[in-house]
């Protein structure tokens, strides 16, 4: 950061961590437990993907990093996903309290939040790996058998047909306005230059 180096570890992950306006309490704890139990390292006979950082007792360098909330319009990064300033900073505290916690204080090393740095990783493989916190939806296993019966109601209702089969067989005319090919109006299509 400006020039000095603030941080840094040995053999361990990297773990760039990207918050959303959606993330939770739920999420968070997720997410600690899969980085910390993730089998990425080889074991003592060299059999890969077999220990977790905990079980070599690595280190975990932590870089929060809002860019990887991005939503791309046409080629123009939009971050309105990603949870804004403040309240991203005290997630990401937590987040680094949690895996203080769960595990050796003194492993979990943290850049500096909010800083434009440079960071420096020597991926061995390499090896990154994508982690996403579990989708709001609910185990089935859990779920009631009248939840159940709720969620097969939806999906038929979802698969009926709007119109009837006689209607959508039915050519449509020239003048028709509703017989439009799409081209003109069609906001779902723009494109940036």
């Amino acid at each position: 950061v400006g020039g000095e180096q603030i941080s840094s570890i040995g053999r361990g992950l990297c773990v760039l961590l990207g918050i959303s306006l959606e993330d939770t309490q739920r999420e968070m704890e997720h997410m600690v437990r899969k980085i910390l139990n993730l089998r990425v390292f080889e074991d003592e006979s060299g059999k890969h993907w077999s220990k977790s950082v905990m079980d070599k007792q690595y280190e975990v360098l932590c870089v929060s990093q809002f860019t990887l909330q991005c939503i791309l319009k046409g080629n123009k990064p939009d971050y309105h996903m990603a949870m804004p300033t403040e309240q991203a900073e005290c997630f990401y505290n937590n987040f680094l309290e949690q895996l203080r916690k769960a595990y050796k204080p003194e492993l979990i090393k943290d850049g500096k939040f909010g800083a434009y740095m440079q960071v420096h990783i020597q991926n061995d493989g390499p090896v990154t790996i994508e982690l996403e916190s579990p989708a709001a939806t609910v185990d089935p296993k859990q779920l009631t058998k009248l939840e159940k019966q709720q969620q097969r109601k939806e999906k038929t209702r979802t698969k009926v047909p709007s119109e009837s089969s006689r209607e959508r067989n039915a050519p449509r005319s020239k003048d028709d306005p509703s017989a439009s090919s799409g081209a003109e109006g069609d906001v779902s299509s723009e494109r940036e230059p």
